[in-house]
């Protein structure tokens, strides 16, 4: 099993990052080793992860602000989206 970033997740991380360094930068550093044990995991068991809002997908919590939206076939996990938990989700057509 494989981890594929899309590019909106891959933006979400470095958003997270920018705005967390900016406040409090080992608050970033933790939060980001938590997405990637968090995410490691994902390789042996994908489907560890309660269904997500939008039909085909997980949601995984690694911390209770965050929740990172990914998919996966056989052999690779797609990481769709890392979304802070205030924010409204699934996002709405407009």
């Amino acid at each position: 099993m494989r981890i594929m970033w899309t590019p909106q997740a891959a933006q979400d991380r470095a958003d997270i990052w920018d705005y967390l360094f900016n406040v409090n930068p080992q608050a970033a550093i933790e939060m980001d080793v938590r997405f990637s044990e968090s995410i490691t995991r994902l390789i042996q068991h994908p489907q560890s992860a309660p269904l997500g809002l939008i039909k085909g997908t997980r949601d995984l919590i690694p911390h209770p602000h965050y929740r990172i939206v990914y998919e996966f076939d056989l052999d690779t996990v797609w990481l769709l989206a890392i979304v802070h938990t205030a924010r409204k989700w699934p996002p709405t057509a407009e």
